[in-house]
């Protein structure tokens, strides 16, 4: 996959080249205002859509979420996987792990970001995710946070 015509077809659907299926991604509370999510095996579009395709799983998929959450001051957000992740809050990247790679993990610090995101204490901001698996021999998703972007605020 190369060229902008062929990402922009990533997160939408397109006839007979994508489809979109809503799935939930829980987040366990770990205690101390920490939620994770930690799935080593993510293959949550398994025998849907066109298939598997003659493999073990339903690999060459993409994620993506879209929340809102109130900075309050010391939250961070971390992701762990392979392959792409693009985390932007209020608009502006704030985690890059772009590429074809092994599992790899990437932290933001909301208060070390917090000008460059342009965000204050006590707002209201977006939260957009998006990931892409283009490997067809694992899958790997983790999310360790302590914003309240996944539960009820």
């Amino acid at each position: 996959t190369n060229g902008q015509a062929y990402f922009d077809q990533w997160y939408r659907d397109v006839p007979d080249v994508n489809q979109s299926f809503p799935v939930d991604i829980a987040l366990m509370n770990e205690g101390n205002g920490q939620y994770t999510y930690d799935n080593p095996a993510f293959f949550p579009i398994d025998d849907i859509g066109w298939g598997n395709e003659g493999n073990p799983h339903n690999y060459h998929f993409t994620t993506e979420i879209h929340t809102i959450f109130t900075y309050k001051g010391g939250e961070k957000f971390t992701f762990t996987g392979d392959d792409d992740l693009w985390m932007f809050i209020n608009g502006k990247l704030a985690i890059d792990l772009g590429g074809l790679h092994p599992p790899d993990t990437q932290t933001v610090n909301l208060d070390a970001e917090a000008a460059n995101l342009g965000i204050v204490k006590g707002q209201v901001y977006p939260m957009d995710i998006f990931h892409a698996e283009r490997h067809s021999t694992g899958s790997n998703f983790r999310i360790d946070t302590t914003i309240g972007c996944f539960v009820p605020q």
